[in-house]
């Protein structure tokens, strides 16, 4: 299983307009973060964990000749904006399937009406497929268990997924000791690391080396990250041993 960060960045991006702050002007690449998003690829199949307002130049960066579905953790616009972006694999292939929780799927259903409606529909429009994900029950994709991971952003309900020994998780502020068992054995953690400062609703850097540190995954990954952490290099040095800064195009292998 292949994964790609095609975006790490937090709900603003790196830079971010207008924004004078050091991190926002350097010129270190990996301090240039689109909005958070990964694509997942086996036996040429390829999945992507949502798709924000830069889900188009992802896909042009990453270059998949196809899509096999869509898998939202919630429905905030930095991970669901790009929905209408879907369209050039909806002509070639038909209906693209997306997976997500059923408020996110009517939260779609209302803000992207003319692709959910099939009755008068714009022939320019695409579709979508709708599976619905629920609280501790996993689902299939051709052949891979995929096993929600139950969380909380403030107060709302988040999902992070656990697919193999892979599992990803952005935009938590707490989790339940039952939903961090189902991250045991893992090969490779993704987990979001907002900033230093304590954020209402998602980790800072030190809860989330703590968290990762609980799960005990061979290897962590930060993301969903603000440039108010920090220099990409700088930071990097500062993490514990196995824990790591992804960055925008970072490719692992699992």
């Amino acid at each position: 299983m292949i994964v790609r960060f095609l975006g790490t960045g937090t709900s603003q991006g790196i830079p971010v307009i207008g924004s004078n702050h050091p991190v926002c002007l350097s010129d270190n690449p990996k301090d240039k973060r689109l909005r958070v998003s990964v694509l997942i690829s086996w036996d040429h199949l390829n999945y992507v964990i949502d798709c924000g307002p830069d889900f188009r130049a992802q896909m042009l960066a990453a270059n998949p000749t196809s899509l096999d579905g869509l898998i939202f953790t919630h429905e905030h616009a930095d991970h669901t904006a790009g929905l209408d972006d879907i369209r050039p694999f909806f002509f070639r292939q038909g209906a693209i399937p997306i997976y997500a929780h059923k408020r996110v799927l009517k939260s779609l259903k209302k803000r992207f009406a003319y692709i959910f409606n099939e009755t008068n529909k714009y022939p320019g429009a695409p579709s979508v497929v709708s599976h619905r994900v629920k609280k501790n029950t996993p689902f299939n994709l051709n052949g891979k268990q995929v096993i929600p991971i139950n969380a909380k952003h403030n107060t709302l309900q988040v999902f992070g997924y656990r697919i193999d020994a892979f599992a990803y998780l952005t935009d938590i502020k707490t989790i339940s000791a039952f939903e961090t068992s189902k991250l045991s054995g893992l090969e490779v953690l993704v987990v979001n690391a907002l900033r230093e400062e304590p954020h209402y609703s998602h980790f800072n850097l030190e809860e989330a080396i703590a968290f990762a540190q609980r799960v005990g995954a061979k290897k962590t990954y930060f993301t969903h990250i603000s440039h108010h952490l920090g220099f990409h290099d700088q930071v990097a040095l500062k993490l514990p041993e196995n824990i790591y800064l992804a960055y925008d195009s970072l490719t692992i292998s699992i």
